[in-house]
């Protein structure tokens, strides 16, 4: 069983956990996900707590194929007023800063959160790990080659689970010397690979429990829904859901999810068959 330590408060993961995901975005691919404005914002999280949240994962900028790259301070100035008011509104919820700017992970857990989340894996900023570390909260590491502006093209490998465990390898190793304790593990789908290779992953993603870290699945509403199936991110619910499922059936530990309500349902669903 894991437990993460987020701040002296501990969430166990004995029963998989629902994250919910909050933007602070104009561009996030998922529209109704954007929020721009504090009271949007505090509204959709209230919904989300309300739906069995466990975590709220709060961004400042989007990491789709080909987003803009932001640089940190412009970054933190969406999210500087909103996470002191989330925080403050919603004292027993974990919140997560999604970011691959150190700086702004730091500035986020002085405001409040207690979880980062890094879709580069600290791959992009080198003081990423050690500030984590100094913090003391979980690292949510992600799975990417490149950076969101180029990862497209090097969705290329010749045996990919192999090489993302030897990455994972390579990143717990570096994460636990610095002396992060709680590690993550999200195998980034629709980072650095093709509708294909987002298949094989699914299907594989029980093999990286020999790393002992729980395993985060990220993906709601993504294209490899929408392009299977010919349907805008809009109609991707369904399809999320069912994908939500397998990953679940395979030991998927937290959902990260557009919809609350309908991952939570999914847990409560999956626990009662395997308790048969």
């Amino acid at each position: 069983m894991f437990t993460l330590n987020c701040k002296g408060q501990l969430l166990s993961l004995e029963k998989p956990v629902v994250m919910g995901i909050l933007n602070i975005t104009p561009d996030s691919f998922h529209a109704p996900s954007r929020s721009q404005t504090i009271r949007q914002v505090l509204e959709k999280a209230g919904r989300m707590i309300e739906d069995g949240a466990a975590i709220l994962d709060i961004g400042g900028q989007s990491t789709r194929p080909g987003s803009e790259w932001l640089d940190a301070e412009t970054e933190w100035e969406r999210l500087g007023d909103v996470l002191p008011k989330l925080s403050k509104v919603f004292p027993e919820t974990i919140l997560s800063i999604d970011t691959f700017h150190h700086t702004v992970a730091k500035r986020a857990v002085e405001a409040g959160a207690s979880i980062v989340n890094d879709v580069s894996g600290g791959q992009l900023d080198a003081h990423m790990i050690p500030t984590v570390a100094a913090l003391c909260v979980p690292f949510v590491c992600m799975h990417m080659k490149g950076t969101p502006q180029n990862m497209a093209s090097m969705a290329v490998y010749d045996n990919l689970i192999a090489e993302m465990t030897d990455y994972y390898i390579e990143r717990i190793r570096l994460c636990k010397n610095e002396g992060i304790k709680d590690i993550i593990l999200d195998p980034g789908f629709g980072f650095a690979k093709t509708g294909r290779l987002n298949f094989e992953l699914l299907q594989k993603i029980d093999a990286f429990q020999i790393l002992d870290c729980p395993l985060l699945l990220g993906i709601s509403r993504k294209s490899m829904i929408t392009k299977t199936l010919g349907i805008p991110a809009s109609e991707a619910l369904n399809g999320s859901t069912v994908l939500h499922t397998i990953g679940l059936l395979k030991g998927a530990n937290i959902l990260r999810v557009h919809d609350v309500k309908e991952a939570r349902q999914a847990i409560e669903l999956v626990q009662a068959v395997q308790k048969g």
